[in-house]
């Protein structure tokens, strides 16, 4: 069995301690110790040093997460807290016994110093330093309550407690966050696009030139992959983009930068044939869910089981609507002010959503393309935003919006006009949504236990995330199933990592009006 890691060893010892000083703290101390204690230190000092103690165990166990991740932060800050903690647990019953714990935790801190090399995130000292002057001005007002009872009241000093703690907690994120990592620009966003264009086969190339996303290229520069730092984790969108030959070697050494600056790494949207080499890297995989894809050159409206669609599309005929399809840098100001208009509508207070099969922007790369529904009035009721994939002359949808009053269909409507055109284009493959899970979704009554209990948690789940309803509209139109995969690095890392994926996707982020007012809608 391998042993693991140092810093992994350390982060379980600064666990045991932190949870051996939580129990002690509340547990009762040996009477003749305390006498002993009573009799050198001043009153009120011993039950002062038991909070210190739980305050300090809790902490502990904060930090242990950092001292995994390699961090020289967290390895600096448990120096501190074990030599403190010895202290305290001196000074609130002469515990020897967990005092000579945190010691010998001090010894191994002390001995293994080379391994935490991951830095700081040094745009988080001005704030630390405003929350340390917080906490000077109010730990020391809670030591007099502690040390005297008679100087606030019990809600006071409850409130006081509430206050130290809070702070902090927040002491700890601010010292503890990751160094992150600003999005490409200039050079590096311009050779990227190049390799898009020349290597751009899969229906999530193009996203990765999203302008929240940084790179890492090879050192032959003929291969990058894009990601995101969100919580911790370094966030590839979709699979490395260039000479395939490279794919491994590049996730390898993306790796070993990524532990350097204490990163986990998780990809999202990974392909079948990727599997293999993040297979041999150590990765895990998971089932994201299924890429819906179309074949316009054997699409057909024809037979009963299409019937639904095909009736969409002989309403919105009637009724007047047609589609124009056209290249965004065409689009004239007063259609760009249309389209945005249904954009804001369509989304209301709902966050921009999207990280690997959306766009930033409507009008900011001109390689992309437009379809929009044009009402007999002449006015846009909704639109498609397509995005190419140029090596293999296919287009994945990006977006796809429409105003509330609008015939029912509308979006069946476009979609067949879409791909009608592409078939004109000689267009490979139209890629349509991706419906997260999809294989459950599919589940029948056959399906095991479990199956069928996740199904049923997804369709509670789906008036927040629409999970189901996007499965359903997309098995209109008998797509193609492309399988994705969420890929990590040890079963340990997914919760957090699952976390900052559901971040950068914003489903997180509750409708309000403190979401984000531009992005698609403003570009």
């Amino acid at each position: 069995m391998r042993r693991p890691a140092t810093p992994v060893a350390l982060a379980w010892a600064a666990t045991l301690a932190g949870m051996i000083s939580i129990v002690s703290a509340l547990t009762p101390e040996f009477a003749d110790r305390t006498d002993l204690i009573d009799g050198i230190l001043p009153p009120g000092v011993p039950e002062a040093a038991r909070t210190v103690a739980l305050a300090l165990g809790l902490a502990m166990i904060f930090l242990s997460r950092g001292l995994a991740r390699r961090k020289r932060r967290a390895w600096a800050l448990a120096v501190a807290l074990v030599i403190v903690s010895a202290i305290a647990h001196l000074a609130k019953g002469l515990d020897v016994e967990e005092a000579s714990i945190h010691l010998l935790l001090l010894v191994a801190l002390l001995r293994s110093r080379r391994h935490f090399v991951a830095p700081g995130d040094p745009a988080t000292l001005v704030p630390l330093l405003q929350v340390a002057v917080a906490l000077a001005v109010a730990v020391p007002v809670l030591l007099v309550g502690l040390y005297d009872t008679d100087v606030y009241s019990r809600r006071i000093e409850v409130a006081l407690a509430l206050l130290v703690g809070a702070l902090g907690f927040r002491a700890l994120w601010l010292w503890l966050r990751p160094q992150g990592v600003p999005p490409a620009v200039g050079e590096e966003r311009a050779r990227a696009a190049e390799l898009v264009q020349a290597h751009g086969r899969d229906s999530l190339a193009y996203f990765a030139l999203r302008r929240d996303k940084s790179y890492f290229f090879s050192p032959s520069g003929r291969s990058f992959l894009a990601y995101r730092v969100v919580g911790g984790t370094a966030l590839v969108a979709g699979d490395p983009i260039g000479d395939t030959a490279e794919r491994r070697e590049l996730v390898r050494e993306f790796v070993r930068v990524a532990h350097a600056k204490g990163w986990r790494v998780a990809v999202a949207g990974a392909a079948n044939e990727a599997l293999e080499d993040y297979a041999s890297l150590g990765f895990k995989s998971m089932y994201l869910g299924d890429e819906a894809v179309i074949r316009p050159a054997t699409f057909s409206l024809e037979g009963r089981a299409i019937r639904k669609v095909r009736q969409s599309v002989s309403r919105l005929e009637k009724t007047g609507y047609r589609v124009e399809v056209l290249s965004t840098a065409d689009a004239d100001e007063a259609l760009r002010a249309q389209v945005r208009a249904v954009s804001e509508e369509w989304r209301g207070n709902w966050p921009e959503r999207g990280f690997t099969m959306a766009m930033d922007a409507l009008f900011l790369y001109p390689d992309t393309v437009l379809a929009v529904a044009v009402a007999p009035d002449g006015r846009v009721g909704g639109f498609l935003q397509l995005v190419p994939s140029p090596a293999s002359e296919g287009y994945s949808l990006a977006s796809m919006r429409r105003r509330g009053d609008t015939p029912n269909g509308l979006m069946e409507f476009l979609i067949t006009e879409t791909v009608a055109w592409a078939r004109q284009h000689a267009v490979t493959e139209v890629s349509l949504n991706f419906a997260v899970f999809a294989d459950f979704m599919r589940s029948g009554e056959d399906a095991t236990r479990a199956t069928r209990s996740l199904r049923w948690l997804l369709l509670k789940g789906d008036r927040l995330f629409q999970l189901e309803r996007l499965h359903s509209f997309n098995r209109k139109f008998f797509p193609d199933w492309r399988r994705r995969y969420f890929c990590f690095e040890r079963w340990a890392d997914l919760p957090l990592a699952g976390l900052a994926y559901l971040h950068a996707e914003s489903l997180l982020t509750p409708p309000g009006p403190w979401v984000r007012s531009h992005d698609l809608a403003a570009q």
